[in-house]
């Protein structure tokens, strides 16, 4: 059996290997056997779970498939005497909190994030509201993998949790300074046909903001279907269109979001974390004056930040490790180009709503427009480029690939930089080059990829 969980836990089409009915179920079995093992029983536990029966709070985005693979993890889950609380349709971070919120054993979110809606994913979250340790997950694949998973008679019931969306809607809520409103600021929000449909427009109006909601009435098939974080052209233009302040855009399941500027330019994650940072390190909040990101993070963010004196450490990709490495270094911020952006004090992984409060609050407390406080930052030249690959193989047993990924760093030198990876998600290797010369990095990433292609897919 091939390794199940990628960056984000595990993710494939539905009603395909691994996510049919049966394998599902056998994946409730096995998680609900090692997270009580874990969280009940060894030191690993970080907050005291009641010794009555377990529960595992479950939420899911708006696919199709969402309640098809909800019933199967239930029914595993309860055949281990597990209670399943039901949140519904609801985002990623909204369970982070409410794992805490609730005292609950650990929690599930259902959900492809960015994919399009044939592709679904289960993420799981400890009871401190953190994404499993790789270590957890791979003891999951393992009971997977050891034997047959016998069924056992249900102890456990599954449990509606009406009021899921009203608690986090008031956590949330928290994170705008006392007395800030959006009063005056017009603003687009493209809620990509997912799981912040119903709250952020209900959020948004209610702090005094004039709201205009784009793609908000999910069917089960439209999630991020021309729309969302990953085509921001869809706000830019309502935004020029409507004379709007700024527009931002969601991801599928909430936990990541992007803006558009006045001018309709688009601001990635780096530009966000840039811009929060330095308010921050201004108002003597930047905790050990350090951010924390990922590789993929834009040259151009590392040299704004060096330039004002903030320490940036750099992880591997995924919001997890970046979590890891505040939490050793005792940073309060950190994220990803992709706009999952961590804020430590309101929470353990990236989340959208959240993200989009605490910009809106920096430029209404500023009193200056988003172009201009994210003009902190300029973007130095990138390409990404990414290569579907039927196999993945070290990027050093592949010559021609490996011969002209070392050319390349030769070439760039300190003025540069390049990045070959695989997808954690997808079967995908990611090329991505920075540099001065736009033309120049643009031949070095399509030649790479070229030699991949070839090299990976005879």
């Amino acid at each position: 059996m091939e390794r199940l969980f990628g960056t984000d836990g595990i993710r494939g089409i539905a009603g395909k290997y691994p996510l049919t009915p049966e394998f599902v179920e056998k994946i409730g079995i096995a998680s609900a056997e090692i997270l009580t093992h874990h969280f009940l029983t060894s030191q690993l536990s970080s907050q005291k779970v009641p010794s009555t029966r377990p529960t595992i709070i479950i939420g899911r985005d708006t696919r199709e498939s969402g309640q098809m693979i909800f019933d199967s993890l239930a029914k595993g889950l309860i055949q281990r005497g597990i209670d399943v609380c039901d949140c519904g349709v609801i985002t990623t971070p909204a369970i982070s909190y409410l794992i805490q919120a609730t005292n609950s054993l650990a929690g599930i979110v259902i959900s492809a994030s960015h994919n399009p809606y044939q592709y679904n994913g289960i993420k799981f979250f400890s009871n401190s509201g953190t994404k499993l340790p790789d270590e957890l997950e791979s003891e999951i694949e393992e009971k997977l993998k050891a034997s047959e998973l016998s069924k056992t008679e249900n102890k456990g019931n599954i449990i509606p949790f009406q009021e899921a969306k009203e608690k986090y809607i008031e956590f949330i809520k928290k994170s705008i300074p006392q007395g800030v409103n959006f009063s005056g600021l017009k603003m687009v929000i493209d809620c990509a046909n997912g799981a912040v449909s119903e709250i952020a427009p209900q959020i948004f109006r209610g702090l005094g903001g004039e709201v205009i909601v784009m793609n908000n009435t999910p069917d089960g098939k439209n999630i991020n279907e021309g729309s969302g974080s990953l085509h921001l052209e869809v706000i830019q233009k309502a935004v020029k269109a409507n004379r709007a302040d700024l527009g931002f855009a969601f991801d599928g399941d909430g936990d990541r979001v992007l803006f558009t500027d006045e001018k309709g330019s688009d601001l990635d994650g780096d530009h966000l974390m840039a811009l929060c940072a330095e308010c921050l390190k201004r108002k003597g909040k930047l905790k050990n004056n350090t951010l924390v990101v990922t590789t993929m993070s834009n040259l151009g963010l590392l040299l704004a930040m060096e330039r004002i004196g903030i320490r940036v450490l750099q992880t591997k990709v995924g919001d997890r490790y970046v979590l890891e490495e505040m939490l050793k270094s005792g940073a309060i911020l950190g994220g990803e180009q992709a706009g999952h952006i961590i804020f430590l004090d309101y929470g353990k992984t990236g989340d959208g709503l959240i993200t989009a409060l605490r910009v809106l609050s920096i430029i209404r407390e500023e009193k200056k427009p988003l172009s201009e406080l994210a003009g902190i930052m300029e973007r130095a030249p990138q390409v990404l480029i990414n290569v579907e690959v039927k196999e993945r193989k070290p990027f050093t047993s592949l010559p021609l690939t490996s011969r002209l990924i070392q050319e390349a760093k030769s070439t760039l030198g300190r003025e540069g930089r390049i990045l070959v990876r695989y997808s954690g998600t997808e079967p995908l290797a990611r090329v991505m080059v920075e540099g001065k010369d736009k033309e120049k990095i643009e031949n070095i990433a399509k030649n790479i990829s070229q030699a991949i292609k070839k090299e990976l897919n005879p």
